[in-house]
């Protein structure tokens, strides 16, 4: 009320400090402040667009990255939350569009949203000459057709760029002749299966930017990844310098490590939700602004209304949960809210990781581990971005990676981000690309320049399943190949999946929930499969093979589904091998027969099991890439590990190599498969096969490869320092696990990884 003041809130450092002698605190990091460091362009700013930025002075890494950018020397920004990114592609393009020969700039962002909040950001700065607009699925057809002939700056998507502008390329000639800049915004989203689809839409663009005469310049913006140049390199197939040195300030931080079950490793009742509940409600208590994320749409309902019970009646609407799934109106009041400061607090799935530019908040709750240091400094840093004193609590859940970090803390705040990956070469990506490059421009022998090797492989089989046929040489012409179908091929792709073989996943009444590959729908959409998708829970009502769909009910979320599975992998290729302690470790292609015959019932509070059902289901196959470990004998009876008794270990080891592998890279574990037994046909010994889950791969098994040893260090860490007794699901049991997580032997598994790393001389190959 006007003329009321609040009492300032308690300390940060204070509350803290009150917090430890509570068992659940089990680490406190202080990370220190740091000063801005300016640096200057080589060349002076236009003075117009001085003015029209109002930035007197630029940091170190805007000014490094404009420079680059002005030579023509594509750019990976990858520096950290607040750090003004936007400027290091807004000021090249401002000096372009505003000088005297036209240019025009294309900027790409993974979301819509994202798009719009650039839009404004642009278009505020009225500066003439600049003429920007948004191209993408929301827009009309007048709309589209005045950005394309008016905007100098579009913004736009990775959908829309690759089944809009690129296939009509012809109405955009004369934007492509004079492009000159292409932004790709919040590169870490483009990893993987998705990832590998940019890379080819990229190569796409500029082969047509080539035959239009222009030759853009990248500049790739992210939040903090390992090796962000290597994939901005491979999304592009250009040289790309990286700008990582960080020159923006920041304020002190304070961050808490909290383990729910504290010293008591038989603790029951045990909740995440409860104790992200408690801190936030004690925080916003005490006079402070604060964000929780968590992991799932049920997770962020339910801790938000704990935070509202627990706050006296006066606070409590001042807390809101944000997700996906609301109406638009709905998300910009809870925005609106959050920038004006009449909300205290609020609790958000990654919705809210991306881009939003919410000042005043200083406290960050993250309920779970994001899955990757990259989405933790990310998330962390949505407080703090008035470089304010801050607080971050990580409350760990009760999964693999949850539980290495509370016990290594150093490990996570010392550790560097983990890359991501992609795989361009995997086939079922490369070929529908090719065909749309086929349908954009006749392909010739020229166009190994994008597509290297690959290129006379892919047109070959194109052409033998009649996509493209062969135009003889003329003496006007070469050899090329060309577009044999009716419609346009870019219809059919999903950039989010592999081939055309993707199960689609909707109500009764048509409405489209989501999809998933074929490679996995049989696991997780099963008939009676409980399916989770951005936290709404669905029970799969009936599955049609043949027209690839399947008809789900909202489910209550009070029980989960695990199928049963009989897995066999055959070993297609090896293309890679090395020596990791006294195993042998390989890379190479695999095929793997999976049979889903069941499924078990659980009650998701108590983890009871409620009944085991029968599946008749036809076995699938998955071509895809794989790193595996081939273990002698020797090594086995070494620690006494029989025939009989070695299954459990090699199992145990298996699961929690599993869980360990986004350690290494950006992915999460449900992208990952594997087996283990004690004698696989093609290698005549013991062996455990970790798959990509993706067909072809996603460029997850290459760098399991290079994590060798290091990933074998860390799953051994992983189950030696876990306190249950026999298996827990945050060492070596799996929730995917399609044997029901038996048989497990976690004593073996330790001992196995010791006997394997003896004669390791360094784990940091």
């Amino acid at each position: 009320m006007p003329g009321r003041s609040e009492p300032p809130p308690r300390e940060l450092d204070d509350i803290v400090a009150s917090l430890r002698n509570d068992p659940r605190l089990v680490h406190v990091e202080r990370v220190g402040a740091r000063e801005a460091r300016y640096g200057e362009p080589t060349v002076a700013l236009d003075p117009a667009v001085v003015a029209a930025f109002n930035t007197p002075r630029l940091w170190s890494h805007q000014a490094e990255a404009v420079d680059l950018a002005r030579a023509g020397t594509s750019v990976a920004v990858a520096t950290g939350t607040a750090s003004g990114k936007s400027l290091c592609f807004q000021i090249p393009i401002a000096e372009a569009v505003i000088a005297d020969r036209p240019a025009t700039a294309l900027m790409m962002f993974p979301t819509k949203a994202l798009a719009q909040d650039q839009l404004r950001s642009i278009t505020s700065l009225n500066l003439p000459g600049l003429v920007a607009g948004t191209y993408d699925g929301d827009n009309s057809t007048e709309e589209r057709t005045w950005v394309r002939r008016n905007a100098n700056v579009i913004l736009t998507n990775p959908d829309m760029l690759h089944a809009g502008l690129l296939p009509s390329h012809d109405n955009w000639s004369n934007f492509l002749h004079r492009l000159e800049y292409v932004v790709v915004d919040e590169l870490h989203t483009m990893r993987g299966v998705f990832g590998s689809h940019v890379a080819h839409i990229l190569r796409r663009l500029r082969r047509l930017c080539a035959q239009y005469g222009s030759d853009p310049t990248f500049i790739f913006t992210s939040a903090t990844i390992g090796q962000p140049g290597r994939l901005a390199s491979e999304l592009c197939g250009l040289p790309v310098v990286e700008v990582t040195e960080d020159g923006s300030p920041h304020g002190e931080r304070l961050f808490m490590l909290w383990n729910p079950s504290g010293d008591d490793p038989d603790a029951t009742s045990v909740s995440a939700n409860r104790d992200a509940a408690e801190l936030m409600s004690t925080l916003v208590a005490d006079g402070h602004r604060a964000i929780t994320f968590c992991r799932s749409r049920k997770g962020t309902e339910i801790v938000a209304a704990e935070v509202r019970r627990r706050l006296p009646a006066s606070l409590s609407a001042s807390v809101r949960p944000y997700r996906g799934g609301y109406l638009r109106a709905e998300r910009r009041e809870i925005e609106q809210a959050l920038f004006d400061g009449s909300l205290r607090g609020v609790v958000a799935t990654s919705a809210l990781e991306l881009g939003i530019d919410v000042g005043g908040l200083d406290v960050c709750i993250l309920n779970g581990f994001p899955g990757t240091i990259a989405s933790m400094w990310q998330q962390a840093g949505r407080a703090g971005r008035q470089s304010q004193h801050t607080l971050a609590a990580l409350v760990a859940g009760d999964d693999q990676l949850d539980h290495w970090f509370i016990t290594h803390p150093d490990e996570l705040f010392n550790r560097p981000p983990e890359p991501a990956v992609i795989n361009p070469n995997n086939p079922h990506v490369l070929l529908p690309h090719l065909a749309c490059a086929a349908y954009e421009s006749p392909l010739t022998p020229a166009d190994d320049l994008w597509w290297g090797d690959a290129l006379d492989d892919g047109i070959r089989t194109l052409v033998v399943d009649d996509l493209l046929k062969l135009r003889p040489p003329t003496h006007r012409k070469g050899p090329a190949a060309v577009w044999a179908g009716r419609h346009r091929p870019s219809a059919g792709i999903s950039l989010r999946g592999t081939g055309g073989n993707e199960f689609r996943i909707a109500q009764a009444d048509g409405t489209l929930i989501g999809t998933v590959d074929g490679s996995r729908a049989l696991r997780l959409i099963h008939p009676g499969a409980i399916y989770m998708h951005q936290g709404d829970t669905w029970r799969v009502e009936s599955l049609d093979l043949e027209d690839r769909v399947a008809l789900v009910e909202p489910a209550d979320g009070g029980e989960y589904t695990q199928p049963r599975a009989t897995t066999d992998i055959e070993i297609l290729s090896t293309e890679q091998q090395r020596q990791v302690g006294t195993a042998m470790l390989h890379l190479g292609a695999v095929l793997v027969r999976s049979h889903v015959i069941g499924y078990r019932r659980f009650n998701t509070y108590t983890g009871e099991q409620l009944g085991v059902c029968e599946l008749d289901l036809p076995p699938s196959e998955l071509i895809t890439r794989a790193f595996w470990y081939v273990i002698d004998d020797a090594t086995l009876e070494e620690v006494g590990l029989t025939p009989t008794t070695s299954p459990g270990a090699l199992h145990a080891v298996e699961h929690a190599a599993i869980g360990m592998m986004p350690l290494f890279t950006i992915c999460d574990r449900w992208d990952v498969g594997g087996l283990s037994t004690a004698y696989l046909h093609d290698t005549g010994a013991a062996t455990i096969i970790i798959y990509d889950g993706y067909p072809g791969g996603a460029g997850i098994a290459e760098l399991g490869f290079e994590a060798g040893a290091r990933h074998l260090t860390a799953t051994r860490e992983l189950i030696e320092s876990c306190t249950c007794t026999d298996g827990c699901p945050s060492c070596v049991q799996s929730p995917k696990c399609g044997n029901g997580n038996d048989p497990l032997d976690k004593a073996g598994a330790v001992a196995l990884l010791h006997s394997l790393l003896e004669a390791e001389p360094s784990v940091t190959s």
